[in-house]
């Protein structure tokens, strides 16, 4: 019997694990958000929950309940008397994303040094992001480049500025996905973070945050009108 017993306590392969029972809201929130974030649904674009029921054969409330969800996100606005659509970009809200951007970003890689936080993470992301350019995958470098950057903030060791950098990133996925679709050099996006790990390393403060603020201005090469102009 304490044979039985045994056999029974032994952990469990990976895919025998508990299934996770994700409500549907959350699972069409997903799918549009995903849609919106990589340029599939452009700014402007309506959101007609009659067509989206049909086209993802739900009913219309899980579609209502996940709108509502981006909505909250701050990816869908409601336009009065005619309904929600995924919010538009403008230049102003480019420019002030980056910018934002740039704030908390220098201000992970100050605390990092401060506290001496461990770097090994973000190597990891680096030797990813340059894998994924040499066998030119976008959408592997895409995240891998994300995986940076949160593991950037989330070493900052600082609550408040992770959950805001969460919310801003939206914005920075979706303008980056809309400005790399017609054009990207992969190898060079992936060759701009081991610099600024290296800068972190040799405790060279001036010279990561010279390096995080100009990688962060990767917009002023060229005018934010143009990817509202082009959509």
């Amino acid at each position: 019997m304490k044979n039985v017993k045994s056999a029974f306590a032994d952990p469990l392969p990976p895919d025998m694990q508990p299934i996770e029972n994700v409500p549907l809201r959350v699972q069409v929130a997903d799918r549009l958000r995903n849609a919106i974030l990589d340029g599939r649904l452009k700014p402007g674009t309506g959101l007609v929950e009659t067509a989206l029921a049909e086209q993802m054969n739900v009913s219309r409330a899980p579609i209502r309940e996940a709108i509502q969800i981006l909505e909250n996100d701050g990816l869908v606005e409601t336009i009065a008397y005619k309904g929600k659509r995924v919010k538009p970009l403008t230049a102003r809200e480019v420019e002030e994303t980056y910018s934002l951007r740039e704030a908390f970003e220098v201000m992970a890689v100050t605390r990092i040094l401060e506290i001496g936080a461990p770097l090994d993470d973000l190597r990891t992301h680096c030797d990813q992001m340059i894998a994924a350019a040499e066998a030119d995958d976008f959408p592997a470098l895409v995240a891998a480049d994300e995986a940076f950057h949160h593991a950037l903030i989330r070493l900052a060791d600082h609550d408040l500025l992770l959950a805001s950098w969460k919310n801003l990133y939206l914005r920075i996925h979706q303008i980056m996905a809309l400005r790399n679709r017609d054009e990207r050099n992969l190898l060079e996006v992936a060759s701009n973070h081991p610099p600024i790990v290296q800068a972190l390393a040799d405790g060279d403060a001036a010279r990561a945050i010279e390096l995080i603020s100009d990688h962060t201005r990767i917009l002023a090469a060229f005018d934010p009108a143009s990817i509202v102009e082009a959509l």
